[in-house]
């Protein structure tokens, strides 16, 4: 019996343990608000520090501190090299502690404007929202900015930590001002529910305990409120799992595991897979300790359908008689994160829980102006700019809009060359247009018509410098595959912007929707059974990629007129290269736009050593081949 008191203590503190909540908060504000000591002094008061910690704490602060010697507890987070010495933090430093009542997760985010898409990524899976305010400086626009990214995210606890109080001498009115500023501008963008903090990270003023300099304020510490805060639970909603992949250890066993986004699910329940529309019942609900008789939002399970239905990674299963909704164009809210401008009509990867689907967004309806939340006039989105616009994917989404789910709402834009993100994103609904506009089944398909003209349909994309002879070669190629008796076409630059594109200028942005226009009529005309030629500059690898994924598998030949800069300027026929070097012709490609050349074409043809003869008989050559089964 001696031992049994031991055992049961120890029970008893791991149920509590596991009976403590999480909450995920992030502190944020403008360059040194204190962000960093703020949560250094935390971890400190909560005892999560080690005494090695703090050993390497007292030698880091007497060394690269800036207390004089004293502690300085931003050491703690702020860990890479430059932020030590800039005094600034650049990434999103995450950091795990807990007190006898909860458990947390705090990322400490940037404050300077720069880094302001690494402060979008610690907000986007955050309960609560620290913003910290220097107590001698007031708002300033990035505290704006922050507060209004938070509340775009679905952050909707917010504490002002009016930091820094012991050097404004703890004056009560600065305090007050500085509350009411900043609930005058949170009331203009919707954020409501504010606990006002006045706090010294440094020194520990109603950090964890009450702070006797403060005698004028008589609401929680930051760490009581933290504390005792509610935390939303499992999502209410209807069920929803994004399938992260198909589990198929043996022959006998097809599971499809993901992370539940909302709601619960049960064996027989009725469920649908989107966006195929697919329905079946679950047979189990697997995980590695067992099968379950439930799982909820939160939980990473494997669940096993009744039936052998077509589900794959990117689809959704859900509740039949309450599912997500499936369309192909929105309104989103974009936070833009690189640092080249927004193109529209580009083409970027748009990853959404676990789908990925090609996108392509409009001229921005109006950007939001950080200080007054106002909607401004804009033709783009550049860094840290904040928009509405409206996109349309390549195939239909599944989603809910941001606000009922941050799961199947929230995306992220990749550009498709460098794979770098560029942008965060909110779908707030979908297009009325999407439900309305479906496509009309055709009984003729496009390989019964092209076998009409006894070829196979395709789109040879001739690609280069101006001047380096892709009209003369098109030209040459339609006319030797004309005497051949196929049906071809040429698209040529020239031609298309006297007629269907004569509204486009030559800005980078009209230059990517003079190939999207192109791409489209295109795509018609080879489903029309044609063989097409066009001959477009069509500058950027991204369009051109774009371009391909229009057309069916293997029928776009990216074709290579490679030519060099000083040989094209040479021919300079038109006059354009002698325009573009006196300043009277701008964002012309090779001398004030750059080209992008392609890194895997079909056909290569280099003009310094192949006549346009000879690379036209090549080309069709190649197309011959192709034709031969």
């Amino acid at each position: 019996m001696a031992s049994a008191a031991p055992t049961a203590a120890v029970e008893a503190y791991l149920d509590a343990q596991a009976q403590k909540s999480l909450l995920r908060f992030i502190t944020c504000g403008s360059v040194d608000d204190g962000k960093s000591t703020l949560i250094g002094r935390l971890l400190f008061d909560a005892k999560a520090l080690f005494a090695d910690q703090l050993e390497a704490l007292a030698a880091d602060s007497a060394r690269d501190g800036t207390q004089g010697g004293a502690i300085d507890f931003s050491l703690l987070v702020d860990g890479l090299a430059a932020e030590r010495e800039q005094g600034i933090t650049i990434d999103v430093a995450y950091r795990f502690f807990e007190t006898p009542r909860r458990k947390f997760i705090v990322a400490d985010t940037p404050g300077h404007e720069q880094y302001t898409r690494n402060m979008a990524t610690g907000a986007s899976t955050a309960d609560l929202a620290v913003i910290l305010i220097d107590a001698r400086k007031g708002v300033l626009t990035q505290t704006r900015r922050h507060s209004l990214i938070v509340h775009l995210l679905g952050i909707r606890q917010i504490v002002l930590a009016v930091n820094k109080m012991d050097l404004v001498d703890y004056d009560a009115a600065r305090f007050a001002e500085i509350a009411s500023d900043y609930r005058h501008f949170a009331a203009t963008i919707g954020l409501a529910g504010i606990v006002a903090i006045p706090l010294s990270g440094t020194v520990g003023d109603n950090v964890a305990t009450r702070s006797a300099a403060t005698p004028w304020y008589d609401g929680p510490t930051l760490t009581d409120h933290l504390e005792t805060v509610a935390v939303d639970g499992p999502s209410a909603t209807a069920f929803g799992m994004p399938v992260q992949w198909v589990n198929r250890p043996n022959p006998d066993f097809r599971g499809f595991a993901g992370l539940i986004a909302g709601g619960a699910v049960r064996p027989g329940d009725a469920i649908r897979v989107l966006p195929g529309g697919r329905t079946s019942t679950v047979a189990a609900i697997v995980t590695m300790d067992g099968d379950l008789p439930e799982a909820t939002a939160g939980q990473s399970v494997t669940l096993r359908l009744a039936d052998e239905i077509d589900c794959s990674r990117g689809d959704v299963i859900a509740a039949a008689a309450d599912a997500p909704q499936v369309a192909d164009q929105f309104e989103a809210t974009i936070v833009w994160m690189g640092d080249e401008p927004l193109l529209p009509g580009r083409a970027y990867w748009l990853k959404l829980a676990t789908q990925t689907v090609s996108a392509t967004l409009q001229p921005p309806k109006y950007q939001i102006d950080v200080n007054t939340a106002g909607r401004l006039a804009a033709k783009t989105l550049v860094l840290n700019a904040i928009g509405v616009t409206t996109l349309t994917t390549d195939r239909p989404l599944v989603f809910e809009p941001y606000a009922q789910s941050r799961t199947l709402g929230g995306f992220i834009l990749i550009d498709r060359e460098s794979n770098a993100t560029v942008a965060a994103g909110m779908i707030n609904f979908a297009l009325r247009r999407a439900a309305n506009i479906h496509r009309q089944p055709i009984d003729t398909t496009r390989d019964m018509r092209a076998a009409l003209k006894n070829q196979r349909a395709g789109v040879l994309w001739l690609t280069g410098l101006s001047g380096a002879g892709k009209s003369t070669i098109a030209n040459l190629v339609e006319k030797r595959l004309t005497r051949m008796n196929r049906h071809a076409f040429v698209l040529d630059g020239d031609n298309v912007r006297h007629g269907l594109n004569k509204d486009l200028g030559f800005t980078e942005a009209d230059r990517i929707e003079n190939i999207r226009r192109v791409g489209e009529v295109a795509r018609l005309m080879s489903d029309a059974g044609l063989i097409v030629v066009t001959a477009f500059i069509s500058p950027f690898r991204a369009e051109r990629a774009m371009v391909r994924a229009m057309m069916a598998p293997g029928e776009f030949i990216e074709v290579f007129v490679d030519a060099r800069l000083a040989d094209a300027e040479a021919r300079d026929v038109k006059g354009l290269y002698a325009k573009a070097r006196a300043g009277l012709l701008a964002n012309f490609t090779g001398i004030d736009s750059p080209y992008e050349p392609p890194l895997a074409a079909e056909i290569h043809i280099d003009t310094g050593s192949m006549t346009a003869e000879a690379a036209a008989d090549a080309i069709v050559e190649m197309l011959l081949t192709r034709e031969t089964p």
